[in-house]
Parts: C-alpha cells; sequence; structure tokens
C-alpha cells in the first residue's frame, strides 16, 4: 500500500459501502433510542398508576394487587412487542377513504375483534414523490400525541410493499364530508367545531409541532361528534404541490374564473361542494387552506395554522372557503392578495363579531389572533358562551348516529382495490419499490402499550359484520 509521510492515502468510499454505513449507523442509533424510550415509557405508566391509585384511596392490599396486574400486563407487552405483526393479522372489511398515496380501510383485529381504521401507503410512491419524511413526521408525532384531541394510533409496521399505520376508527367521518352535506352551518355549531379545533392545535402546539396542512379533511369526528386531528403527513418539510413554484408555474396567464368571480354565493357554494372531492384525493391538493408565509418560504411559525383555522370558519358560514377558484394557480393567486380577495358576499349574513375573529385569523402573522396567545383569542368575543375546560365532555353541536362499531355511514363509497395483494401489477405501483432504498423506512414499527394490553370480548350484537 502506498504510504505518504507515514499514513495510509485515504481511498474514496463506493456508494454502496456508504449506504451499509449509514444503515447501520441509523440501525444502533435506534436500538438504543427505543431502549431509552421504552424505559421511560415503563416509567411513566409506573408513575400515573401510582398516582390514580393515591387519588383512588386504596388501601396497601388493592395496591400490591394492582400493581401485580399491572406488572403482568408489562410483561405480556414485552413478550407482544417481539411478535411480529402483519397484514394477517386483521381481517379487512371496507374501504373509507382513498388519496394520492393510498388509502385507508376499516378492519377487525383478529384476535381480539377490535375495529381500527388501517391506512395503508405505497413505498415506492412515497419514495418517487420524496415523501418519506412526511410519512415518518406523522408516525413520529402520532407515537409522541397522546392526548384526546388527536387520532390514537396503535400499530405501525410494514412489508415489501406498503407501510401500514393501525389508528382508532372515528366513526363520525371528516368536517369536510360534514360541510358538504350542509348548506353551511349556524354560528353556534362553529363556534363549537373552532372552538374544538382551537384546543386540537393548541395541544400539537404546545408538543413542538406545526401542522402545516390544517383542513376540513383533517379534521375527524369521533362517534360523540367531537374534533381530532389527522394526517400529519406535513409536520417536517412541504409536499412539493405546496411550493411557491407549482402553482406560480401558470399565474402568467389571465384569470380563468371569470364566470367563478359573477357568481352569486349559493352558485359559488354548489360549485365549490362538486369539485371539492375530487380535490381531497389528487396529489396536487388545494391551496385554498395555506397561509400566505407558507408558500414565501421566507420562514413561518405555528401562527399558520390559526390562519387555516380562519379560512375553515369562513366556509363554514359562508359555505366556500375565501379564495376558492377554478383553478389551483388562480387560488394562490387570491390567498398571496387576501388583503383585497377576502371579502364577505352580502347576501350572506354573519355577525359583526364572527367577521372579526375572521378577519384576525386570516391577518399578517405578526398581526394575526394567537401571536400573543391562545388565551388572547379564546377570550374573543365569538368565543363569549364556549366553556373551555369542559367542551369535550358536553354533547357535540351535531350529533352523530352510529349503529354498530364497524357503521361507515359517515364515510363516502369507494371501489374495492387490490393494495393488498402480494404481487399484484395495479395501477397504483407498477413495480416493486427498490430494495436497495429500503433502509429509509428503519424503525418504522410501532405498538402502543394499550393496543396490545387490551382485552375483553365484544358482545355478538356488536361484532363487524363481513364486508
Amino acid at each position: 500500500m502506498a504510504m505518504t509521510g507515514g499514513t495510509a492515502a485515504a481511498l474514496p468510499m463506493s456508494n454502496h459501502t456508504r449506504e451499509r454505513v449509514t444503515v447501520a449507523k441509523l440501525t444502533l442509533e435506534n436500538f438504543y433510542s427505543t431502549l431509552l424510550t421504552q424505559h421511560e415509557e415503563r416509567e411513566t405508566r409506573q408513575k400515573k398508576l401510582e398516582k390514580v391509585m393515591d387519588e383512588e384511596g386504596l388501601i396497601d392490599e388493592e395496591k400490591i394487587m394492582r400493581r401485580s396486574q399491572h406488572a403482568r400486563k408489562e410483561t405480556e407487552f414485552l413478550r407482544l412487542k417481539r411478535t411480529r405483526l402483519g397484514l394477517d393479522d386483521f381481517e379487512s372489511l371496507k374501504v373509507i377513504g382513498r388519496g394520492a398515496f393510498g388509502e385507508v380501510r376499516l378492519v377487525q383485529k383478529k384476535d381480539t375483534g377490535h375495529i381500527y381504521a388501517m391506512k395503508i401507503l405505497r413505498k415506492a410512491d412515497m419514495l418517487e414523490k420524496e415523501q418519506v419524511a412526511h410519512i415518518r413526521a406523522e408516525r413520529d408525532i402520532l407515537v409522541e400525541a397522546d392526548g384526546a384531541w388527536v387520532v390514537k394510533m396503535f400499530y405501525s409496521f410494514q412489508d415489501k410493499r406498503n407501510l401500514y399505520l393501525i389508528m382508532e376508527f372515528l366513526p363520525g367521518g371528516d368536517m369536510m364530508t360534514l360541510l358538504m352535506k350542509k348548506d353551511t352551518l349556524s354560528e353556534e355549531a362553529t363556534q363549537f367545531y373552532i372552538a374544538e379545533t382551537v384546543l386540537a392545535i393548541d395541544s400539537i402546539h404546545q408538543l413542538g409541532f406545526i401542522h402545516r396542512d390544517i383542513k376540513p379533511d383533517n379534521l375527524l369526528l369521533d362517534s360523540r361528534g367531537h374534533v381530532k386531528l389527522s394526517d400529519f403527513g406535513l409536520c417536517t418539510g412541504l409536499k412539493k404541490a405546496h411550493r411557491t413554484e407549482f402553482y406560480r408555474n401558470l399565474t402568467h396567464n389571465p384569470p380563468s374564473d371569470f364566470s367563478f368571480q359573477n357568481m352569486n354565493s349559493k352558485r359559488k357554494a354548489e360549485t365549490w361542494k362538486k369539485n371539492r372531492r375530487q380535490l381531497a384525493y389528487s396529489t396536487v391538493g388545494t391551496p385554498d387552506y395555506i397561509a400566505p408565509e407558507v408558500f414565501l418560504q421566507t420562514g413561518y411559525n405555528k401562527l399558520c395554522d390559526w390562519w387555516s383555522l380562519g379560512v375553515i370558519m369562513y366556509e363554514m358560514l359562508i359555505g366556500y372557503p375565501p379564495f376558492c377558484s377554478e383553478t389551483p394557480q388562480e387560488t394562490y393567486r387570491k390567498v398571496m392578495n387576501w388583503k383585497e380577495t377576502l371579502v364577505f358576499p352580502p347576501e350572506v349574513p354573519i355577525s359583526e363579531r364572527a367577521k372579526d375573529l375572521i378577519l384576525r385569523y386570516c391577518n399578517d402573522a405578526e398581526n394575526r389572533v394567537g401571536a400573543v396567545s391562545v388565551e388572547e383569542m379564546k377570550s374573543h368575543a365569538f368565543f363569549e358562551p364556549v366553556d373551555w375546560e369542559h367542551i369535550r365532555e358536553r354533547p357535540a353541536a351535531i350529533s352523530i348516529e352510529i349503529k354498530s362499531i364497524d357503521d361507515t355511514s359517515n364515510f363516502d363509497e369507494f371501489p374495492e382495490s387490490d393494495i393488498l395483494q402480494p404481487g399484484n401489477n395495479n395501477h397504483f405501483s407498477s413495480s416493486p419499490p427498490d430494495k436497495s432504498k429500503d433502509w429509509v423506512f428503519l424503525n418504522y414499527t410501532y405498538k402502543r402499550f394499550e393496543g396490545l394490553t387490551q382485552r375483553g370480548t365484544i358482545p355478538t350484537y356488536m361484532k363487524a359484520g363481513k364486508a
């Protein structure tokens, strides 16, 4: 070997070796990080148990029995964590959602009979569309956010083709579907949904996350009609479709929506609702709810989520969002010129305090409501009757009718697909993902303590019917 000044000449590292080193590094980091997290989570559960027992005023004998039951659960959790979880553990009942990168299915876990929503994401599509960081962010926030305001994730796993997120099933559907069923919402109902969404957004802000994609599609409703946040795919980075250039590329064309501008609010609402479903399922999405500073990419913060809430509030009361147009490019232009384009149609009467709050949300970031504090927002006149402390325990503004644990009547109908078929060569993905790239999905697997340790039979009349 040639020596220079007593040291070996450095040879360039091949791409293959560099990738192997990266995989080894990630594997070790993940292994130790997981060990630490498991230990912390176990300690947290133990402290929570002790706190609950003290609050219940249990005597020592009862505490010993409860600790023993808990220890058995922890042992069972460790055992079950080591078992591989896969598609065979779930029975697919029905498709309840479809998007650009996969679909959502109602599934039943075979051993417990519990019902879940399974989000299936195609690896090949995500690699191609550079979505890996977004999907990773979604999995991470769902693991970390464990409150009443965020959709709970119980498991995540993968196979050669897909990633799977097993989430709690919320039978109330989403806010987009609710808004499409109603012409507009009353101010009372709007007040309820906006107030709950304020608390939901604030709960993730307190964890240090910015959602960046607050829209009606991502506000889900539980069996009692209360709001939960979902779809955290944009919590890091931005979809290519959300970059300014994407919308700017056609903005030199003259506006194509003169007809849209001349429509009355009833026609506008009808046109918006007719095209809305298509926008929700496309890769492009809609820029209607995105704050102007996010498009500029010159820096933004959690205040961008409050802008989106203002757009949703306008849509609830007026019947369509303030910047809707015939093309995404024209919508983008309107969002960027919001000072001229954010207007209220005179034929749809809304209160001055509702109008004022919308204008406080849809404002320059530094003047936006919430810039000082969330408490400042809560004290706005529009929210005057809201009981912030107990809103989730009270009846929802619009009650949800649920006939069974697998009731999907609040969801759209979707045709079946063969996304779960092994070796399928369907329209979703023309080829299996590149094996050498598969390490980017390393350590995706997750199992939640409650999901694995909950037992209990489901009454026969509540068991899911076969789809």
